[in-house]
This record gives structure tokens, C-alpha cells and sequence, in this order.
């Protein structure tokens, strides 16, 4: 099930040549990523593991300009071992253009020792 948010291009968003800056969609697919995390994990599970990022792949399809609505949502796609892999998708939101699809592969550490740990049950059941 994926989680969605909305938002709008502003100008702060916008690189030299007058769309969305690679940086600024960078920061919405982490932003996001921790924002379905913080919704959907109870608190418990939160306070004992940290996600880290391993690898971003982002395909670039579209570009988006000022005052463009963007549809963004995100799903965990597979999880194996302490590897998860989460993709997030930006649209238009009016259009229908894919902008952005990015994969990314998020390690799960324990909070305590920062060393990988293997996702639980528990923690694939929240996003399935």
C-alpha cells in the first residue's frame, strides 16, 4: 500500500535552469521514506533500530518547474535480510507525468550498536 503526500514547486526548489533542483528531489525521497516510517512504525520499534541509506538510484523522467503540483508516494518493494528496498514515484499531479522514480536500498541498524540487524517480522508485516 503506498503512502502519499502532495506538494507544490516553489521557487527555493528550482536549480539555474528553472526546475526542481536533483538535490531538492533527493531530499523529498528521504523526506518521505522517514515520514511513511514515522507513520506506519509504532513508536517501540522506532526508538530501537535506524535506517541508513546504502544506495539511491534515480531515474529522471520529466522535469517539474515552479508552482507544479507533485504527487509523491512511496512502497517498500522487497526486504531481505537487514536490506530493504523502497522505491518512490513523483507525478504530476495534474498531468500524470512521471517525473522521478528512484530505488533506494536502506540498511536497518540496531540503535544501540549501529551494526546491521536483520529485519523482523514484526517491522515487513507494518509495510505489507
Amino acid at each position: 500500500m503506498p503512502f502519499t503526500k502532495r506538494l507544490k514547486v516553489s521557487v527555493e526548489d528550482l536549480d539555474d535552469l528553472n526546475h526542481v533542483n536533483n538535490v531538492r528531489y533527493v531530499q523529498w525521497i528521504q523526506d518521505i521514506s522517514k515520514e511513511h516510517w514515522k507513520e506506519k512504525a509504532p513508536v517501540q520499534i522506532q526508538d530501537s533500530v535506524i535506517w541508513v541509506v546504502l544506495k539511491h538510484t534515480i531515474e529522471y523522467k520529466s522535469p517539474a518547474i515552479l508552482n507544479d503540483p507533485i504527487l509523491i508516494s512511496t512502497y517498500i518493494e522487497k526486504s531481505k535480510g537487514a536490506i530493504s528496498v523502497r522505491i518512490v514515484e513523483m507525478f504530476h499531479e495534474i498531468t500524470n507525468t512521471l517525473l522521478v522514480r528512484s530505488h533506494t536500498e536502506w540498511c536497518l541498524l540496531n540503535k544501540d550498536t549501529n551494526k546491521p540487524m536483520r529485519i523482523s517480522e514484526d517491522i515487513k508485516k507494518i509495510f505489507s
